[in-house]
């Protein structure tokens, strides 16, 4: 059984900062890239952030120069630590993670369970 946990959603003020941690755990073999996504009421969920096994990555127009994404891979965890948000950042967010677990020959992609963030004064 592979899992992944997120944790640090919550409320913040227009402005603030909040950071997120995802930590992977089971059975794992290997993590090639780990990445953040959201889904705002009424939307569709879509990429934020991405981070490859080799610690490159690329971000969505909208969260440039504002979030950064980043990964422990000892721990099988990754992060995104958001500054300066904006109410539009509203949304829950999801942790996915593109591994091989033990006694498989694939990589599978797996989802979190999401965690939401609100963005208001």
């Amino acid at each position: 059984q592979v899992q992944l946990v997120e944790s640090g959603g919550g409320l913040a003020q227009p402005g603030g900062s909040l950071e997120l941690s995802c930590a992977a755990s089971g059975s794992i073999l290997s993590i090639n890239d780990m990445a953040w996504y959201r889904q705002a009421p009424g939307k569709q969920r879509e990429l934020v952030a991405v981070i490859t096994s080799g610690g490159n990555t690329n971000y969505q127009g909208s969260v440039k120069g504002r979030f950064t994404i980043s990964r422990d891979n000892a721990k099988n965890t990754v992060y995104l630590q958001m500054n300066s948000l904006k109410p539009e950042d509203t949304a829950v967010y999801y942790c996915n993670a593109h591994l091989r677990r033990s006694g498989s020959y694939y990589y599978t992609y797996y989802w979190g369970q999401g965690t939401q963030v609100t963005v208001s004064s």
